[in-house]
């Protein structure tokens, strides 16, 4: 009887302190699936804000291949299970012979790394009017 009023004090002893799966997005590399630019792909490596903060994941984005792609980095942060990232990056609008910028706020589910981005830019290729235009993305483990 002693045996068993100790594994189920034990049992429950393990619930109570077991560590709670935190919907932070582990610290790691991530292919980025998206149809945006299929020139390129891209890295992101996932580490600590300088700042150190269970919400906020530091980014450093890496083209692949880098040749006409630069490389760029911004902190996410978590609110409600999902992770916000803004970054105005020099050549986001990719045009035959030249680049534009534009200013993309990413937006994915913590869990799931389900995502899109809103690329806003102030012109389009060829003289055509600036805009909004949104891409869907997933982060795969890599």
């Amino acid at each position: 009887m002693k045996t068993l009023a100790l594994s189920v004090a034990l049992a429950a002893a393990g619930m109570a302190f077991a560590p709670v799966a935190g919907a932070a997005m582990p610290f790691a590399n991530y292919e980025v699936h998206t149809p945006r630019d299929p020139g390129h792909s891209w890295i992101w490596s996932a580490r600590p804000c300088a700042a150190a903060s269970p919400d906020c994941v530091h980014v450093d984005a890496l083209p692949r291949p880098n040749g006409q792609a630069a490389p760029w980095n911004a902190d996410a942060h978590l609110a409600n299970g999902r992770y916000t990232m803004v970054i105005d990056v020099p050549d986001g609008v990719r045009c035959t012979v030249y680049f534009l910028p534009s200013h993309d706020t990413y937006s994915w589910d913590a869990a799931t790394l389900n995502g899109s981005v809103d690329s806003t830019f102030d012109a389009g290729c060829g003289g055509a009017p600036g805009g909004t235009v949104n891409y869907p993305f997933s982060l795969v483990r890599y």
